[in-house]
C-alpha cells in the first residue's frame, strides 16, 4: 500500500514555523516511503480564505523543497460534502439542534455549576416533529451534530503511544453550521477516505478531534489513517509562540535572508533525540527520520539558534550551491568569506571590503610601520602564499610579530578588526588597492 500523507492549511493566513513543522515531517514521511504528499487546502471558510493567501502558501512549500503530489481545493468538493451529510442524516448520525448560542453558553455555566462536565444533553434529540416545525416556523435553522456512539476509541499513535478517549465524555461535535457551511471536522474526514491518505502527521491539539473523527470514518464505513501527533512548539521562554507568528511566517523568514534548509534542518530535528545540525539537503534528514525519534515535551523554539544554524549550513557550503545567486562573485571570494557570515547577505560587507570604497583605519603609532609594510608589497601575481611572504618580509624589516604585527595590517587593508584569513582575502583585493589603502 502507497502510503498518502496530506498537509491541510487554510488560506486564511501565512504559515509559520509550527506549520512549516507539520509540512516538513509528512513531506520526510513521503520520502522515506517511497509515497505521496497531497498539499489540501481547508478553504470552507470561503469569507476568510483567499487566493492570495493559498498562492503565499504555495510559494512557501515550494521554498522549502516540498513538491506535492496533488493539490486539493476544500472549496471545490461541497457537493461531495453534501452527499455524505445527507446520507449521515438518513441513518439518524447526523441531527437537527435548534438551540442558540446563548441557550448553549446557559446550559454549559449550569452543569458547571453543579459540578457536572459541560457535554451537550442531547435535548434536540427528544424534540418531536411538531416541535422541531414549530421552532422552524419561529425562524430557527438547526446546526447539525453527529451522534457519537459514547464508547471507547482506541488508536495506536505513531508519536504518543497507545491512545484511548471515552467519546461518552464529549460532546457531539457539530459538523454544520446553521447556514449550511460545513466545519473542519466532517470535509476533513471526507477528504481523507476519498484521497486515500493513510497517515496523518499533525499538532497535538488535535488529539481529542481524532476520536471524533475515527467514529466519523467508521459510520462511514472507511478505515481510520493511522495518526501521529507530534509536540507543539514554544518559543525560547517556554512560552507559546502565537503572539509572535507574524515575524516566524516562513515568508519573513524568507525575505530576511535565512536558507531554506536551515529552516528545515532545524524543524525537521527540533523536538527529536537526533542533535540539530545543518543538512545541505532532504538525503540526510530522510535517512535519519524516524517518528519514534520525536519527543511528546514541548519542542522549544529559539529564533538564535536557527540565525546560528543558518550560519553553520552556510560556513559548509560549496560555491556551486551559492552561484547563482551570488553574481559577479567567484569561487575564491565565496571560500574565503563564507566562514565570517550568518546570512548569504552578509557577503555584502565583503564585498564592499574586496572592491568597495572603505575607511582604513591607522592608528599615529602605526603610521610608520604601514608605511613600512607598503613599500615591501610584492609584485603581482598574488596568490594564497603572498600575505605569507610579505608578512615574513615586513617582520624582519619592523621586528614586529604576532598581533602587533597583523592587527594594524587588517585594519589598514579591510577597516575592520575581523574576517576572512588574509591570506585569501588579500589576493582579491589587490595590489593596486592595496597600496592606497596603505598609503
Amino acid at each position: 500500500m502507497t502510503t498518502i500523507v496530506r498537509f491541510a492549511p487554510s488560506p486564511t493566513g501565512r504559515i509559520h514555523i509550527g506549520n512549516a513543522r507539520t509540512a516538513i515531517l509528512n513531506w520526510l514521511m513521503a520520502l522515506k516511503s517511497g509515497g505521496q504528499f497531497v498539499l489540501r487546502y481547508d478553504d470552507t471558510d470561503t469569507a476568510r480564505s483567499t487566493q492570495e493567501f493559498a498562492d503565499g502558501i504555495a510559494t512557501d512549500i515550494d521554498w522549502l523543497g516540498i513538491r506535492p503530489a496533488r493539490v486539493e481545493w476544500q472549496s471545490k468538493r461541497f457537493e461531495r460534502y453534501d452527499e455524505v451529510a445527507e446520507r449521515l442524516r438518513g441513518e439518524g448520525r447526523l441531527y437537527p439542534c435548534y438551540e442558540t448560542a446563548d441557550e448553549l453558553d446557559r446550559k454549559r455555566k449550569r452543569q458547571e455549576a453543579r459540578k457536572l462536565p459541560p457535554v451537550y444533553d442531547r435535548a434536540a434529540l427528544k424534540l418531536t416533529d411538531e416541535e422541531r416545525a414549530k421552532l422552524e416556523t419561529e425562524g430557527r435553522k438547526p446546526h447539525w451534530r453527529f451522534k457519537l456512539d459514547g464508547h471507547v476509541v482506541e488508536w495506536n499513535d505513531m508519536v504518543r503511544g497507545p491512545q484511548h478517549i471515552d467519546t461518552s465524555s464529549l460532546s457531539d461535535p457539530v459538523l454544520v453550521r446553521e447556514d449550511g457551511s460545513y466545519l473542519y471536522t466532517l470535509p476533513s474526514v471526507i477528504d481523507d477516505i476519498d484521497f486515500g491518505i493513510t497517515h496523518v502527521i499533525r499538532g497535538e491539539d488535535h488529539v481529542v478531534n481524532t476520536a471524533v473523527q475515527i467514529e466519523i470514518t467508521e459510520a462511514l464505513g472507511a478505515k481510520p489513517p493511522t495518526y501521529a501527533h507530534h509536540s507543539l512548539l514554544i518559543g525560547a521562554d517556554g512560552k507559546g509562540l502565537s503572539k509572535r507568528l507574524g515575524s516566524l511566517s516562513i515568508g519573513s523568514m524568507r525575505e530576511g535572508g535565512l536558507e531554506p534548509m536551515a529552516v528545515v534542518s532545524h524543524a525537521a530535528l527540533l523536538g527529536t533525540s537526533d542533535n540539530i545540525h545543518p543538512c545541505a539537503d532532504y538525503a540526510e534528514l530522510v535517512e535519519g527520520f524516524d517518528l519514534d525519534k520525536l519527543s511528546r515535551a514541548p519542542a522549544r523554539f529559539d529564533e538564535a539558534e536557527l540565525v546560528h544554524l543558518n550560519a553553520k549550513l552556510l560556513h559548509h557550503l560549496p560555491w556551486d550551491a551559492v552561484k547563482d545567486r551570488s553574481a559577479g562573485d567567484s569561487e575564491a571570494f565565496w571560500l574565503a568569506v563564507r566562514g565570517n557570515i550568518e546570512k548569504l547577505s552578509d557577503a555584502d560587507v565583503w564585498r564592499n571590503v574586496v572592491g568597495g570604497a572603505i575607511a582604513p583605519v591607522v592608528a599615529p603609532e602605526d603610521a610608520e610601520f604601514i608605511a613600512a609594510a607598503r613599500t615591501l608589497l610584492p609584485p603581482e601575481p598574488w596568490d594564497a602564499t603572498t600575505w605569507k611572504t610579505w608578512t615574513e618580509a615586513v617582520k624582519a624589516a619592523t621586528g614586529r610579530k604576532g598581533k602587533p604585527l597583523f592587527m594594524p595590517l587588517r585594519l589598514a587593508l579591510t577597516g575592520l578588526d575581523h574576517g576572512p584569513e588574509l591570506a585569501q582575502l588579500l589576493p582579491l583585493i589587490g595590489r593596486e588597492t592595496a597600496v592606497v589603502r596603505l598609503s
